[in-house]
């Protein structure tokens, strides 16, 4: 799943909002442990949402199709205050291209995202990670058109995210079939 461009606009790494970074490498890393452990990378999103974070796959039979899934999926995101989307692709170096876990994202409102990566290579001995994630460059913010998370009331996030298990041990209604 690598037919995806991701703008490399320099070598410096910028700021960003904590929260998206600590989601960019909480992604990479549970990728990277899949992977190692021999599973595959499904593309998945990561959204962060108050005090949870939502794990969803985008399995598709293209990668235009996952990412549309994945988008569609943070498109969606009322009160999120970011996300992740990761996957296993490559991306182009100096040296060539090289195999590599992905995690791009961004938050609500952003122009563009960020995306950071760790490159792998293949070996009798199974993969070999470098042992630092390193900064790739711009992304698609796929919620470049979403409120900031404060912007949503409560009720509106819960409604969107709490099923009826989590409603009722937070004293509201379960919704009813």
């Amino acid at each position: 799943m690598a037919d995806r461009t991701v703008e490399i606009t320099s070598t410096e790494v910028p700021e960003m909002p904590e929260i998206l970074e600590k989601v960019l490498l909480f992604a990479l890393t549970e990728a990277k442990e899949k992977a190692v452990a021999g599973q595959d990378v499904i593309p998945f999103t990561a959204l962060v949402v108050k005090d949870n974070l939502f794990l969803e796959t985008h399995p598709g039979e293209t990668a235009e199709e996952c990412f549309a899934f994945a988008q569609h999926t943070v498109q969606g995101a009322r009160g999120a205050e970011a996300y992740a989307l990761c996957y296993d692709g490559y991306i182009d170096t100096d040296d060539g291209m090289k195999d590599a876990l992905i995690a791009e994202g961004g938050v609500p409102g952003a122009d563009k995202g960020h995306a950071i990566s760790f490159l792998y290579t293949e070996g009798d001995d199974g993969l070999s990670f470098e042992e630092e994630p390193a900064y790739v460059g711009e992304a698609p913010n796929f919620m470049i058109a979403l409120k900031d998370a404060s912007e949503y009331g409560d009720d509106e996030i819960d409604d969107r995210y709490l099923d009826d298990e989590d409603a009722e041990a937070a004293g509201e209604p379960a919704d009813e079939a």
